[in-house]
């Protein structure tokens, strides 16, 4: 696969996802590929293409009724790529045919799974698929058994296939039409809970699944990571879920019984991390609660997984750095390891770049699109975070708003920094350093 390819690892891991999008829209914009026979405008294929391979979830077509099984099932395949990522796909495919993964595709899937090490770097993406499709085949079989009692069986195993890799790759797509999502199982725990599993799962990150699963026979000792991002992750549900709670209780979730308002809450709380599902109305939704899902939608998950936003490892150093100062400490701690001044550098370039593209792209589709502020920076943040919820805005953005997306959704995915450095000059080293300066920060 890198032999398509020339240039560092950001570079391929650019390219590399840009032709799996433009091969997609071909696909897409195909006749066969929709349910009437007719072929999709090309700007609409690239813009679902980049959705699905960027596992957003952002439609400007329904899914469900616009697609045929073709078309559906290529939206599958991009997503399961996207998800995974193009170069763990490219890199099983070589093993399978038995060909020896070169140093420099080591080097760049290092690059993509956001390793700081490339040691056991092929062991862990065999493991990634081992992961994958393992917990997408029970989740089918879970969804296919409850969608049967909804439907005819072959229709529900269908159902329950695409819902259980759409989910797992948090990528938001469904197929129950008229851009319902999940609100009709609402107050169903079943498909809530098993739903709410498999984003979890996919936005954790296959690191700290492996990190789990090899916990007791191996080391009985969690890393940072894992512990990191398993007691953010458990934060901003329980936080979420309770504000969510409070703020919607005489709103959205006024109709809901007492189960299915504790359902609801957890389920807005899990999903906006990048999973793009949701069981309530989101236009319906107080601006206190669709600003605070706007939030979670920028943070985002775990990194090396199949979520997107700042990821929550960022969140957590930028808070440590924050506490240090605040405390007038020189060590930044977490979990009484100390962190390199490189990685809150980092976590702060992330951030700041985070914020810069949202901020563009919210101030330009303020120009050219009719709806209000609050919704248009939930679209924007949404892309970025490649979440795919929406106050429904998406199928009537004009042919700007949706370029202006379909930039933001693959620079979210890749990531600012990746991106970044990408489409940066070659840069030669300083032979040199400058004199140390002062700066007033107040």
């Amino acid at each position: 696969m890198l032999r398509l390819f020339k240039g560092s690892p950001p570079r391929i891991l650019v390219a590399g996802f840009a032709a799996i999008i433009l091969i997609g829209a071909v696909l897409l914009s195909q006749p066969f590929a929709s349910a009437e026979g007719t072929a999709l405008r090309y700007l609409d294929a690239i813009f679902t293409a980049t959705s699905a391979t960027c596992v957003t979830g952002l439609t400007v077509v329904d899914t469900g009724r616009y697609f045929s099984v073709p078309g559906q099932l290529i939206l599958l395949l991009l997503i399961q790529i996207g998800g995974l990522g193009f170069m763990t796909m490219s890199t099983l495919i070589a093993i399978v045919l038995g060909r020896r993964i070169s140093l420099r595709e080591r080097i760049v899937l290092q690059e993509a799974m956001g390793q700081q090490h490339m040691q056991g770097i092929v062991d862990l993406i065999k493991r990634v698929l081992q992961y994958s499709l393992t917990i997408e085949g029970i989740a089918a079989v879970l969804f296919t058994i409850r969608f049967a009692n909804d439907m005819p069986l072959g229709q529900a195993a269908y159902f329950g296939v695409f819902h259980a890799i759409s989910f797992f790759n948090n990528a938001g797509f469904d197929l129950f039409g008229e851009y319902r999502s999940l609100t009709p199982y609402a107050e169903d725990p079943f498909v809530n809970i098993v739903t709410m599993a498999l984003i979890i799962l996919g936005g954790i990150g296959f690191v700290v699944i492996k990190d789990l699963l090899e916990y007791q026979r191996a080391r009985k000792k969690l890393s940072l990571h894992t512990r990191v991002v398993l007691s953010m992750t458990a934060f901003l549900i329980l936080f979420g879920a309770a504000v969510f709670f409070i703020f919607e209780y005489t709103n959205t979730l006024q109709p809901l019984s007492w189960r299915g308002k504790i359902l609801a809450s957890f389920f807005q709380s899990v999903s906006p991390r990048t999973a793009g599902v949701n069981t309530v109305e989101l236009d319906d939704l107080r601006q206190a609660s669709q600003f605070f899902l706007i939030i979670l939608m920028f943070i985002g998950a775990g990194p090396g997984s199949t979520a997107g936003g700042i990821k929550i490892t960022t969140v957590a150093a930028l808070l440590a750095g924050v506490r240090t100062m605040l405390q007038g400490k020189r060590d930044i701690v977490l979990f009484h390891h100390r962190l390199a001044p490189d990685r809150i550098l980092k976590a702060l370039t992330v951030a700041t770049l985070g914020v810069a593209l949202v901020v563009v792209v919210t101030m330009v589709l303020s120009v050219t699109e009719q709806a209000s502020f609050i919704r248009i920076l939930f679209e924007a943040v949404s892309a970025f975070g490649t979440v795919g919820l929406s106050t429904g805005i998406t199928p009537e953005l004009s042919d700007i708003g949706r370029a202006l997306l379909i930039f933001t959704m693959f620079a979210g995915r890749l990531g600012p920094i990746t991106l970044a450095y990408a489409l940066r000059p070659k840069q030669e080293k300083d032979l040199f350093r400058h004199p140390e300066g002062k700066l007033i920060i107040a």
